[in-house]
């Protein structure tokens, strides 16, 4: 079987949808399928000249007789050109990114519902989204497949030794994320000892990741947040408590990688999160609420008694969630089924 995978490049990208194309591209490969990835220039999700132009020439481009796999952030850009053979891999729709101008939502919204229902073959990362896509854009159920990300065989975090709590947020540092109201939230505990990593991609929405160090200046806890670009293992492992204010996800690849490393997280109640994260394995809030968000931290940062019971039900349930293998399959049998 022969792949051509279309992304929105580069693919190395650090975010979970990047996590996901890359695994599912190395786990075909490792099943003996060829796959060749077609990284994409231009402006994304909402697409411009550059990024039209850039999916016009990879599909041209594309071998006689591959199976074309579009990931859903590139999806716009592929408008009006043949769709019949398409699998189609949705992590979130692009109209639901938060911070786009309504009219930039609404024709984004109506290119995606007309694409969705045009593919024969819509892969969703989560029952949440394909419920979404049902509900909203109008798509039927017979054409979706749910094939949530997998989860690496990762070491329990061990937590920090002083007495400050090291909080460790990962996400691109995007507006759909929430890392302001994640701030804002923190600033209220003024009075309890932490610290915040925020471990997120800064190139996606530069003005927007400016804002977030003027934010933390703004609110006064500048000394106790610090910024890089991806978490490695060392963070993982010194991290207390795993924080993230998403606005929307569609699945959480990084709230499926603290609870499996035995991390109680503090998160928003959206998309697939309240199927993800066991009950007593974290706190939740709705999303935009600082206010509560921050109520619910200050129980996790203060009771060392809760946070290590909720660490204990989140290394459990964390062991619960499939391998990327195991995924890997699934798609390759969708995949197959259009060959």
């Amino acid at each position: 079987m022969h792949v051509s995978l279309f992304v929105p490049g580069p693919i190395a990208t650090v975010s979970g949808n990047y996590l996901y194309d890359r695994r599912m591209a190395e786990g075909l490969r490792d099943l003996g399928h060829a796959v060749q990835i077609f990284e994409l220039d231009g402006r994304f999700p909402n697409p411009d000249q550059a990024a039209i132009y850039a999916a016009r020439t990879a599909w041209a481009a594309m071998p006689d007789g591959a199976l074309p796999l579009v990931d859903g952030l590139a999806l716009p850009a592929f408008d009006g050109l043949p769709l019949h053979r398409v699998t189609a891999l949705i992590h979130h729709p692009v109209s639901l990114e938060t911070g786009l101008a309504e009219e930039t939502r609404l024709r984004l919204h109506t290119i995606e519902a007309a694409m969705f229902r045009a593919v024969p073959r819509l892969v969703v990362t989560s029952e949440p989204t394909a419920d979404r896509l049902a509900r909203e854009y109008g798509v039927s159920h017979e054409p979706m497949t749910v094939v949530t990300p997998g989860i690496d065989d990762l070491p329990r975090s061990t937590g920090s030794s002083g007495p400050t709590r090291q909080i460790l947020s990962v996400g691109a540092l995007i507006p759909r994320k929430g890392h302001d109201v994640l701030l804002r939230a923190l600033s209220r505990l003024f009075d309890l000892d932490w610290c915040l990593t925020i471990a997120g991609d800064p190139r996606r929405d530069p003005v927007h990741a400016n804002g977030l160090h003027a934010l933390a200046e703004k609110l006064h806890v500048a000394r106790c947040v610090h910024f890089v670009e991806e978490p490695d293992e060392a963070l993982w492992q010194q991290a207390d408590v795993f924080a993230l204010a998403s606005h929307f996800e569609g699945y959480g690849v990084a709230i499926a990688e603290a609870l499996r490393r035995g991390l109680p997280v503090a998160v928003t109640n959206v998309g697939a999160v309240a199927t993800l994260v066991a009950p007593d394995a974290g706190v939740v809030a709705a999303p935009g609420d600082a206010e509560q968000l921050s109520k619910a931290m200050r129980r996790l940062i203060f009771d060392t008694a809760l946070r290590h019971g909720m660490s204990e039900v989140a290394w459990q349930s964390g062991r619960t969630l499939p391998s990327w293998e195991e995924q890997v399959k699934r798609l390759a049998d969708i995949l197959a089924s259009a060959s």
